[in-house]
């Protein structure tokens, strides 16, 4: 088991890699082996980074970025949105297993993103209360987006597919932001160069992930 943490430059740089052999179909031979993964990480961990993500079926994180058992702190939660527990996970990961980069990943065609943009155009409405809580989340990126892009429309009919693309980045930007300045644990590591977060988002159609920041 690995002992010493990549730096967020290089865990990053291994995502990149990962998420290039998986979106063209050379997955690397070192993700199938089982029982001696099993075996490595059975007494330990040490992930190289952090993803937060959507609980979307399509959306396996360590396939998409083609790495294997031990290697992804993974937390999963539909919307990819932050919440106190959520933020708990990633400053786990961060002060007791090591790990240096969280990844904030959306994902194109997000069905938590067009409850949330349906709710507010009233197009439906919310189904319990506790998916009220994911969507009030998502809420305040979709209604800035939704505001934005109504002056801009003119009275026009808005593209549906293009709204919620905008609103897929904005609210991954938003959560991503939530990690660096709503927790001082993980502010204070990011001030000091010890932690980096970064949003992405991964293309159901593609299987390719962009990222929208870099670190060094």
């Amino acid at each position: 088991m690995p002992t010493t943490p990549l730096s967020h430059a290089d865990a990053l740089a291994r995502l990149r890699e990962g998420n290039e052999r998986f979106s063209n179909g050379t997955r690397s031979l070192e993700t199938f082996v089982g029982q001696a993964r099993l075996r490595e990480f059975a007494n330990g961990q040490a992930p190289f980074a952090c993803i937060l993500t959507c609980s979307d079926s399509r959306v396996p994180a360590e396939m998409i970025f083609d790495q294997g058992i031990g290697d992804l702190f993974v937390i999963r939660v539909a919307g990819n949105v932050v919440a106190p527990s959520l933020v708990g996970s990633v400053e786990y990961a961060a002060t007791v297993l090591g790990t240096q980069l969280a990844v904030v990943m959306g994902h194109s065609c997000c069905g938590a993103i067009k409850a949330t943009v349906d709710v507010l155009q009233g197009k439906t409405e919310i189904a319990s209360e506790n998916i009220r809580d994911i969507l009030e989340r998502i809420r305040p990126a979709a209604e800035n987006v939704l505001s934005a892009a109504r002056k801009l429309s003119e009275g026009r009919e808005i593209e549906e597919s293009l709204l919620l693309k905008k609103v897929i980045r904005a609210n991954v930007r938003a959560s991503a932001d939530h990690l660096r300045h709503g927790s001082r644990v993980l502010e204070n590591l990011c001030k000091e160069g010890k932690f980096a977060v970064v949003g992405a988002e991964y293309d159901l159609h593609t299987g390719c992930v962009e990222f929208f920041d870099s670190v060094r």
